[in-house]
Formats: structure tokens, sequence, C-alpha cells
């Protein structure tokens, strides 16, 4: 007898599962803006260099995109004859389709508060915000203002004018919701450490520096120099309770200091030796001096930080003696640097003090400098060749005002 077939009955019911909480999202299209103002002081002089022929403001950074202003004093458009200034923005970086609104304002330096104002901004445009395709696509007017209207204006003071720039780049972000957000406090580890410092707690070693006396903790050292975990852990140091420090002063070994525990330095201290080195040695500011500490103790992060702010107080008069201490203080990007600005402001730089030092003291740097101005010479050749070449420079004197000075085409 054959067995009996097995039926199965199934439900025609489906489950239901939970249903998911909802969610949403936003577009936002907005600017990201940013100006700059350039001077152009000299006017009279920059005329006649040419139809077509500008002057290049600093690239400054908007939206993630670099940009300078172009100044044509004769005009960028040949069958105007001169007639015209011209005044336009350039996309200086890579980039494609950069989609931007732009202003500029010609300003009246009469305190009328009469500035000449081309801008996009708050204004409907009927096909919306201007697209720069490439690198050096450019925005602005070739007819921005009649050169003999200009002369006589109250636009040109001392023989100087002045443009605002502001570019408002377009982005698009997409916004989504959240159910809960928990705030994480700063970094407070530098804190930490610094209590350590200014409390001397636990201290196990004390540094004799011209009389003056500063508490440490060898392990926190040994931790952030090299140097001073060669000494402490692995030299004769390291049973010392005492180590008498020559040849550095007392306020930059504090703020050597502050830096290991604390791993910032003190922008109050470097700002007032920055301020007031207009009259001194760059070597005489805190921050050269702690870029020799930072040296001769390898301390890499602290290299890197005084590279930076010497970098910003590179001008005519100080690119010299600057370009001695990186060179001392084996800083390659800012040597690099120096050598750049040394070379396209050659004529300025060589009737300076600084110059002078180096011909006496560093004839290697002086061989660099000459170097790399022959590789601005040939870049400027297969470029289509500049109007003036940096050489050219040597007999025409310069600017020695610790201004910069760019010659752009």
């Amino acid at each position: 007898m054959s067995e009996l077939p097995t039926i199965t009955h199934v439900s025609d019911r489906i489950a239901v599962g939970e249903l998911a909480p909802p969610t949403s999202s936003r577009s936002v299209t907005d600017t990201v803006n940013g100006s700059h103002r350039f001077v152009i002081s000299g006017y009279s002089l920059a005329k006649g260099m040419g139809v077509g022929k500008h002057i290049a403001s600093d690239t400054f950074t908007v939206g993630g995109h670099q940009w300078a202003i172009y100044f044509y004093p004769d005009g960028k458009n040949p069958e105007d004859n001169s007639a015209y200034v011209s005044v336009f923005i350039a996309l200086a970086s890579e980039g494609m389709d950069v989609r931007a609104l732009f202003e500029l304002t010609l300003i009246d330096q009469s305190s009328k508060g009469k500035h000449k104002v081309h801008s996009h901004f708050d204004r409907s445009l009927e096909s919306g915000p201007y697209t720069l395709k490439y690198r050096g696509s450019m925005w602005g007017y070739k007819r921005f203002f009649r050169r003999a209207l200009l002369e006589t204006s109250d636009y040109l003071k001392d023989d100087c004018l002045k443009i605002n720039c502001t570019v408002g780049v377009v982005r698009s972000t997409i916004e989504c919701s959240s159910l809960h957000t928990i705030q994480v406090p700063d970094p407070d580890m530098g804190a930490h450490f610094g209590m350590l410092l200014e409390n001397m707690e636990a201290s196990d070693v004390i540094f004799n520096v011209a009389g003056e006396m500063f508490h440490a903790h060898k392990l926190v050292l040994a931790a952030r120099s090299p140097v001073f975990h060669t000494e402490f852990l692995c030299g004769h140091e390291g049973d010392a309770q005492e180590i008498v420090v020559n040849d550095m002063e007392p306020e930059v070994f504090k703020a050597m200091l502050h830096f290991i525990y604390k791993d910032a330095l003190v922008e109050e201290e470097l700002e007032a030796t920055r301020t007031s080195s207009t009259t001194r040695c760059i070597s005489d500011t805190l921050t050269a001096k702690l870029l020799s500490a930072a040296d001769r103790y390898d301390l890499t992060r602290l290299r890197r930080l005084c590279e930076s702010h010497l970098c910003k107080d590179i001008s005519i008069n100080s690119v010299a003696q600057i370009l001695a201490l990186a060179d001392r203080y084996h800083t390659a990007e800012l040597k690099s640097v120096c050598l750049s600005f040394a070379a396209e402001n050659l004529s300025a730089v060589m009737q300076s003090d600084g110059f002078e030092y180096l011909k006496e003291n560093c004839p290697a740097l002086q061989s660099e400098l000459l170097k790399t101005v022959a590789g601005c010479e040939d870049d400027s050749s297969s470029g289509g060749g500049k109007s003036k070449s940096v050489w050219a420079q040597l007999s025409d004197g310069g600017d020695t005002n610790g201004r910069r000075i760019r010659q752009r085409t």
C-alpha cells in the first residue's frame, strides 16, 4: 500500500516588516566668495608696454581654485588703439567648467565713495553664472575705462590705481537628514602636557641656559626629539640631573620647550620680534633662532613651522638673509622659494644689503641663484619670450623698499 502524498498549506497572507524611518535630502547651490585688492603703483611707467600685454596680481585662492587679476595699461584689443585700459580676472589653476560670479571695482581715492563697479552679484543673470572652461580662461572688460578720462579722474592718485576683485565660485552640496549628532571636544593633549611643563611636576632634569633654569621631563623630550632620545636613553646624559646648554638664549630655549610640550608656537612672541625686526637682521628674530634650535635638536615640525613664518617675511630687502638661513639650517623648500623670488626680482635684490652679505659670505648660494636665473631665462624662451629678460634687469635698477616686483607680459 503506497503512502499518501503530504500536502503543505501555505498562508496567503504576506508578513509585513517594520517600516524604515523616512529620510530626506536637500540640494543647495550657493557661492564661496573671496576678495583680493590689487594695487598698481607707477601707472604712468606701465603705459607703453604694448597692446595685449598685462600686469598680473599675485594669485589668490577662492573656492579651491587660484585666480589672478590682469591689468592691461594699453588695452587688450588692438582695434582700440590704446584708448581704453582693460581689466580681466583669470583662472590661474587647473580646472574645467568652473562656474563663478565676478565683481571688479575701481576704487575712488577721493573718499567720495564713487567707485566704478562691474558686478554679477545682487542681480539676475539671464544665462546664469559665467563658466571658465580651462586654466587661463578670463572674464572682464576690454573697455574697462577710457584711458584719457582715467588719468584725470579721482581713481588715479599719486600715480596709483586700486582694484578690488570679488570671486564667487558656484558649488552644489547635498544636505542629508541626521537623527543625532554628538559633539567631540577639540584635542587637549597639548594642554595636558603643557601643565606638566608649567607645574614642573615629576620633572627629572634641569637645563641651565645662561643661568636661567628650566625643569623638564626626559621621556617627553626623548619622545619628541631624536637628539634628546639619543642623549637620555642611549648616551651619557641618561643619569644627568642638570645639563648646561651653550650657545642658546633663554627665551629661545623656553619657546622650544613650549613647542615640545604643546606642539604649538607662542605666536604673540614671534609676532613681537617679527614686528621689531624691521631695523634688525632677520637672524635676530625669535623665528630664526627657533629654526636654529629645530635644526640642532632635529625637531622636524618646528623647522617647518619656522619655514612657514619666514616665508611670509620674504621681500626684496630680506630674501638674501632668509636664503642664507635656509641654506644653513637645511630647509630645502624655503630655500627654493627664496631662490625663485630672488631670480624674479634680481635687479632690485642685487641692490639690497643682504645681497652684499651673500657675495662676501655665501659664494655658493650666489652661484645657485645665477643657475636659477638661467632656468627662468630658459622657461621664458620656451614659452614665447618675455618683453625683458631677467638678466636685463641688472641695468634697470629696481624697487628696494621691500616690495614684490613681478614683470608679466
